[in-house]
């Protein structure tokens, strides 16, 4: 009795730092993301999102990018500065 809620104390724990930590989300498409299509010269950076079961397509305006369209399940911003690929907002 005790080893199977040691076990099961052990999975739920598991659970919880994967869901934690982002990955596990993002990969399963549950939540949006964003990455790095093309980057000028200049610096600025065309930037890729994909929207997520769970969550919308993101929106970069606050981030002062501006829409650049879409194509398939991926919406393209044009951002002024580097963005980091990462979680979207």
């Amino acid at each position: 009795m005790p080893k199977g809620i040691i076990v099961i104390a052990v999975l739920i724990l598991a659970v919880m730092i994967a869901a934690k930590d982002g990955r596990l989300p993002r990969a399963a498409g549950l939540t949006a993301s964003c990455l790095v299509a093309r980057q000028a010269s200049d610096g600025s950076q065309l930037v890729a999102c994909r929207s997520g079961v769970l969550e919308g397509r993101p929106d970069l305006t606050r981030r002062s990018s501006t829409p650049a369209g879409r194509t398939g399940t991926y919406e393209y911003w044009r951002c002024p500065v580097g963005q980091r690929s990462s979680p979207a907002p």
